[in-house]
């Protein structure tokens, strides 16, 4: 994995010089914030490549710095919480967040996370390939090109996050196949994801949202099992 530029916002200089020290050892260039408002402007001013951002801080929690974030830039995600309720986590997930680790966490466990997300966002790491031999598929009003990564409602581009539209590449490739959550985290996610399968149920309810203009719903729910992806043409 090529160096890259982390931002992390924690206001526990320690849980800070933690990761300060294991992400040097990484090469990973590192820039610290200790509250919301600060880094707001860091996003802004250095760009980071991803952010490690706390979910308890002074002035502004990391719920209400993510929705800031998500305003303007797609940049990875990682929510750092203290909390064990699945609420909390749900919750980041919701607001954009790309993945969370729960304190007290294992830096090794954070950077595998960090390279878990650069290898599902690089488009030459997708292995997800169109079985009739092309680059796109298109389903009635809707367009997915593989390369380019775009989606399409009758012409128009959607935007999608990087896992987004991973998920709704491997459901629309298997059209008509039922796939578990657990069988989607796998495949999607990567086997070394450690997550909550509600992940799963958070990125088909964001997808439906930015599908809603189709005239059919082409993700469907099979209670008791999973989701699969269900249209015509």
């Amino acid at each position: 994995m090529q160096r890259f530029k982390a931002l992390v916002v924690d206001d526990d200089s320690n849980v800070r010089e933690i990761i300060r020290i294991f992400f040097k050892q990484q090469q990973i260039d590192l820039i610290e914030a200790d509250e919301g408002p600060l880094a707001l402007e860091l996003v802004e001013k250095e760009l980071p490549d991803i952010i490690i951002l706390d979910v308890m801080m002074p002035k502004m929690d990391g719920f209400e710095v993510c929705r800031e974030i998500r305003k303007k830039f797609e940049i990875p995600i990682i929510m750092l919480t203290a909390k064990t309720e699945e609420f909390d986590r749900v919750l980041g997930l919701e607001l954009g967040a790309d993945d969370y680790v729960t304190k007290p966490f294992s830096p090794r466990e954070l950077v595998a996370r960090i390279k878990a997300i650069f290898r599902r966002i690089q488009p030459k790491e997708l292995t997800i390939e169109d079985k009739r031999g092309g680059n796109s598929y298109t389903f009635d009003d809707l367009s997915i090109h593989i390369e380019r990564r775009e989606v399409l409602i009758r012409g128009e581009k959607i935007t999608l996050r990087p896992k987004e539209f991973d998920l709704l590449v491997y459901l629309a490739k298997s059209k008509g196949n039922v796939f578990t959550r657990e069988q989607l985290l796998e495949h999607v996610w990567g086997y070394d994801f450690i997550g909550d399968i509600r992940t799963v149920d958070v990125h088909i309810k964001k997808l439906r949202q930015k599908l809603q203009s189709l005239s059919k719903e082409c993700l469907q729910t099979v209670w008791g099992v999973g989701y699969k992806f269900e249209v015509e043409g």
